[in-house]
């Protein structure tokens, strides 16, 4: 029999997390509201996700109208509108290639490592990553992961990973051994800094790789789609990758991920070979195509470049800051003695929702479309945080 008084239960949730320092109930644009009705501007978008801004009313309508519709039936039968999502990302990557969808960035990865392997067969294994990168935390893309830190407490890990310095082509070409089938790279750092390669970089990787008949994949999972100003940061380079690897901005906010290979290279999947119950189900890709429509539409491309410059320049006159460095709208802000983290923290009970991705800088990846006015009005607040 009830007693009347409240039951104290533990938190439902494993502690992966650390404490939640608010709990956000609504979003629009670039704009978040939490369960206590602040208002807030939202310069990380979901880490790199949100790039049409919140509830976007196109991709939320097409959403609704799938769920009315049909939501799952395995990939045992054909769906709609995957096809033709995955017929324009083959046209916006550069044509001649073909498609896998999975749910997420780390199943992207994961894919395109196990695409390598058959490709390269049972003697090449290994993939060669940079140090300060980052691919996911399933446990083999965890130790393509160049940040040993986090591998410790998971030992062991698959084998079949190298790490090499970054930028360091040399570094690279003295690691590709007869076990090599592939080299997976970042154009640009997200969560080892937002640190873009060099030009002559990328390309000697490229170059190496047709060299040593090895494949080039590229992790685009938080560049690619506009980020940069470029359909994919890759674009920047005049590079041709083999394997292109994405998720975060295709479904704004809907779990998909997915990987393109060029058409030789993904031949060497075959039935069976690779799959997943819920990659590519409709209600995802119909977000997906509609998140595709807009951005062409409107030129996300051209909108992240000029907003891009504008809160670049913005940053730079802060006398806080001393280099901002990225591309498109993916910035890094390096601070002068002053916390990254805390920084962040007192941005966001400023109001501003940033997020410190290394122990001395600030990241900023707000919607692609911000308008001048956010922009304004963030660089404000983040003048009053830092003053």
């Amino acid at each position: 029999m009830s007693t009347g008084t409240p039951v104290e239960t533990a938190d439902p949730f494993l502690p992966n997390y650390p404490p939640q320092p608010v709990t956000f109930v609504k979003g629009r644009g670039t704009e978040l509201w939490d369960d206590q009705g602040k208002r807030y501007l939202d310069f990380l978008s979901g880490l790199a996700v949100t790039s049409l801004g919140h509830a976007h009313p196109e991709v939320a309508a097409a959403v609704a109208d799938q769920a009315s519709q049909l939501l799952h039936v395995s990939n045992l039968f054909g769906t709609e509108p995957g096809r033709e999502v995955a017929t324009t990302l083959d046209r916006l990557i550069g044509g001649g290639g073909g498609v896998f969808f999975c749910n997420s960035g780390a199943e992207a990865n994961e894919a395109a490592i196990k695409l390598a392997r058959k490709w390269a067969g049972p003697d090449r294994y290994t993939v060669l990553t940079a140090d300060g990168s980052f691919h996911g935390r399933t446990l083999a893309t965890l130790h393509a992961t160049g940040q040993p830190a986090k591998h410790g407490p998971f030992q062991p890990l698959p084998e079949g990973f190298r790490h090499v310095a970054w930028n360091n082509l040399s570094a690279l070409a003295a690691a590709v051994t007869d076990d090599v089938a592939a080299v997976l790279i970042e154009p640009i750092q997200g969560e080892g800094g937002v640190r873009p390669a060099d030009v002559d970089y990328l390309q000697g990787v490229e170059a190496l790789c047709r060299e040593r008949n090895i494949l080039f994949m590229v992790d685009e999972v938080q560049t690619g789609l506009a980020r940069t100003g470029e359909w994919f940061a890759f674009q920047h380079y005049g590079v041709s990758p083999d394997v292109v690897c994405l998720a975060k901005a295709l479904g704004n906010g809907m779990p998909i991920g997915a990987i393109w290979a060029k058409t030789d290279v993904g031949a060497a999947f075959q039935p069976g070979d690779h799959a997943t119950t819920f990659g590519g189900q409709p209600l995802a890709t119909a977000a997906a195509q509609t998140v595709l429509e807009v951005m062409e539409r409107d030129d996300a491309p051209a909108a992240a470049r000029s907003a891009g410059a504008r809160l670049r320049s913005g940053l730079e006159a802060l006398s806080e800051i001393a280099s901002v460095r990225g591309e498109g709208l993916l910035l890094a802000a390096e601070l002068i003695d002053v916390p990254g983290p805390e920084t962040a923290a007192a941005a966001l009970e400023a109001g501003l929702v940033i997020n410190g991705v290394t122990p001395t800088a600030l990241r900023f990846a707000p919607p692609l479309f911000v308008s001048d006015n956010e922009i304004d009005e963030a660089l404000e607040i983040l003048k009053g945080v830092l003053g």
